[in-house]
């Protein structure tokens, strides 16, 4: 009777023991399922990202070659051929094709220092004012503070302000009118940069802009704004953006867009 007893006990506990066996691999399968299904999902989400970031990142090159601009440049380095200018035409034609390499150049990496992104506007307007001569201005100031060699900053973002404010701002104004852009130290890990220019002022822009159907500032506006939404959900900048219409204001006139750069981390990336 006694070993009855302990050969059932033991049949319960064997059965028991392969009950709770069993339950284990069954709960190790559905954790490693959902495990692998989380996975899954998350190198979807970041294929997505990375797929709508290059797409910004081309769209934002388009902006940056814009048909326009590359057409006129060139009409005007036809011109100065023309007019047997050869000096000035052989200048522009060195910067147009400086500002070329620029482009594709920073387009296919994360980051520049802003020395890169200097030397491209200052490239950038130069040309702009070879072919606008005297009604153009412009002027780029940096913080002694920042380094800008060390400092980095995501490429494909100042280029296409400075364009709009010269296009949009200056390009409707009577007589002659400035740009400047200004680089300002805020702390160790964040710096600001302003665009301003003494233009027709936003509004008067927008309604000039829908009289002509023209759309390529709001386009503009919709890649930047899409293209700092993703550098935000990036682990590496914060990137905050304002743009005031100074025209409304008395004694003042233009335009004036800031940028605050804000690295999540202390690396250059």
């Amino acid at each position: 009777m006694f070993e009855g007893e302990i050969r059932t006990l033991f049949i319960v506990l064997f059965i028991s023991t392969l009950l709770i066996v069993f339950a284990l691999i069954f709960l190790f399968v559905i954790f490693n399922n959902k495990k692998s299904k989380l996975i899954q999902e998350s190198l979807e989400t970041a294929i997505k990202n990375q797929k709508k970031q290059h797409e910004l990142e081309l769209k934002a090159l388009r902006g940056q070659m814009n048909p326009h601009f590359v057409h006129n440049s060139l009409n005007a380095i036809q011109y100065y051929i023309q007019q047997n200018d050869v000096e000035t035409s052989e200048n522009y034609l060195a910067k147009f094709s400086k500002l070329m390499r620029q482009f594709f150049d920073y387009s296919r990496r994360k980051s520049i220092s802003l020395s890169e992104e200097i030397s491209l506007l200052e490239n950038y307007l130069q040309i702009e004012k070879l072919r606008f001569e005297e009604k153009l201005m412009y002027e780029i100031k940096v913080d002694t503070k920042l380094d800008i060699e060390e400092e980095y900053m995501p490429p494909m973002i100042l280029q296409p302000l400075v364009e709009n404010a010269i296009n949009h701002g200056l390009f409707h104004k009577q007589g002659n009118g400035k740009v400047s852009v200004e680089f300002k130290y805020i702390d160790k890990h964040c710096f600001k940069v302003t665009v301003i220019d003494d233009g027709i002022g936003l509004e008067k822009a927008k309604k000039i802009n829908n009289s002509i159907k023209n759309k390529k500032s709001s386009h503009s506006s919709a890649v930047l704004s899409e293209r700092l939404h993703f550098l935000n959900e990036s682990s590496h900048w914060n990137v905050t953006y304002k743009i005031i219409d100074r025209s409304v204001k008395p004694g003042t006139k233009g335009t004036e867009v800031s940028l605050l750069f804000n690295q999540k981390n202390n690396e250059n990336h």
